[in-house]
């Protein structure tokens, strides 16, 4: 048990580690300001600029914003209803799964598109390889539009703000070319290295030990599972989500996909204090998340740690923790620990059954739902949490 505790401070001080100079960099990227990935990232800005026929550089009022945040996304609405409707008659479905119902594919593409992310389907019987990437693209979309309007409410808090609040296609783009996919590109790839599947393939048929033909579903799962985690998305490629093996198939990965969750929204905050020069504004913003965070995060990890009563009466041994609905490999502790951060930052992915916590567990990610200000989602975290102040 001491190990899984090792493994959770492990977890929280590596996000924190890399949030501080993510968020410094992210700064910088949306001050304007240049970075050392320039040369890399500027011809592709420029390019998606001039396919979309905007102009980065004019300066856009509160209006401007919302109106552009709300065509775009009515646009990949359309989009999103017209592959999911008609899935069996498009390509890259080598399952042949059927098309979804016109409400399925209304919830689901709203789901999405919101950051949402609820699902009323499994992945592997529901969706073709097609409607996976429709819904990945919409994982880099509404992160990035998170992250857009967040840091249109950090250039409005600036001392002597005026109208002009910066260019949402600027923010938009930059939050999903030079921070969501190079990130979700190196996460991909150690899912990759660990195992997880990345191919548009069909079900593989496999023969077991004792004999039987079996056929198990698989896709481009890894970049699925990387932006899932990264922009606090949370839907999953399969139904039970990374609690299944493709998802997440050892420790590190879990690592890896619990550090991401957190990452972007508490990178955030920090840059926040970078943009408006108040740098311990923002260590204070922090401070107040992180003691919420741990208040909800220590009764969870006693509780799951110490194991179910009701089966301790019964004289079973309960070492491990309370291990209904929890995956060995990773373990009561861990999955408390990511119980709490997904729920903390309304990601909602799991990788354990969250009805099988105990009750006062249960009830923490609960809370941690409602207040949604711990942190929270990607921009809308920390505009809760202003809402507060």
């Amino acid at each position: 048990m001491n190990t899984e505790m090792y493994g959770i401070i492990a977890m929280f001080m590596i996000t924190v580690l890399l949030a501080i100079p993510l968020g410094r960099y992210m700064g910088k990227l949306f001050s304007g300001e240049t970075t050392w990935l320039d040369p890399i990232f500027n011809p592709i800005d420029q390019l998606i600029y001039r396919i979309s026929g905007v102009d980065p550089k004019i300066e856009m009022n509160w209006k401007q914003h919302l109106k552009v945040l709300l065509t775009i996304n009515f646009i990949w609405f359309v989009l999103a209803m017209l592959v999911l409707t008609n899935m069996a008659h498009l390509p890259l479905n080598p399952d042949h799964n059927p098309s979804m119902s016109a409400d399925l594919a209304f919830n689901t593409a709203v789901s999405f598109i919101s950051n949402t992310n609820l699902q009323h389907y499994s992945g592997e019987t529901g969706m073709s390889y097609l409607g996976q990437l429709v819904l990945m693209l919409f994982q880099f979309i509404s992160a990035g539009c998170g992250m857009a309007i967040c840091v249109v409410v950090f250039k409005a808090m600036k001392e002597g703000a005026n109208h002009s609040l910066g260019n949402f296609y600027f923010l938009f783009v930059r939050s999903c070319t030079r921070i969501l996919l190079p990130i979700a590109f190196i996460m991909a790839v150690l899912f990759l290295l660990n195992g997880m599947p990345m191919t548009f393939k069909g079900k593989d048929t496999i023969t077991t030990l004792q004999g039987d033909t079996v056929q198990v579903s698989r896709g481009p799962v890894a970049a699925f599972v990387a932006i899932k985690q990264l922009g606090t998305n949370g839907g999953g490629f399969f139904g039970p989500n990374s609690a299944h093996p493709f998802e997440n198939p050892n420790y590190f990965t879990n690592m890896v996909e619990t550090i991401a969750i957190a990452l972007l929204p508490i990178a955030l905050i920090f840059t926040m204090g970078y943009m408006l020069k108040r740098k311990k504004l923002a260590w204070l913003i922090v401070g107040v998340m992180t003691v919420g965070f741990f208040l909800l995060l220590a009764p969870t990890i006693i509780m799951e740690t110490a194991g179910n009563p009701a089966i301790a009466k019964m004289g079973i041994e309960q070492t491990s923790g309370n291990m209904e609905g929890k995956e060995v490999r990773l373990g009561a502790a861990a999955s408390a620990y990511w119980g709490i951060v997904t729920t903390v930052t309304s990601n909602g992915s799991v990788n354990a059954m969250h009805d099988s916590f105990m009750p006062l567990a249960g009830m923490c990610t609960m809370l941690g739902m409602m207040v949604n200000a711990f942190y929270g989602g990607i921009g809308v975290g920390f505009l809760n949490f202003y809402i507060f102040m």
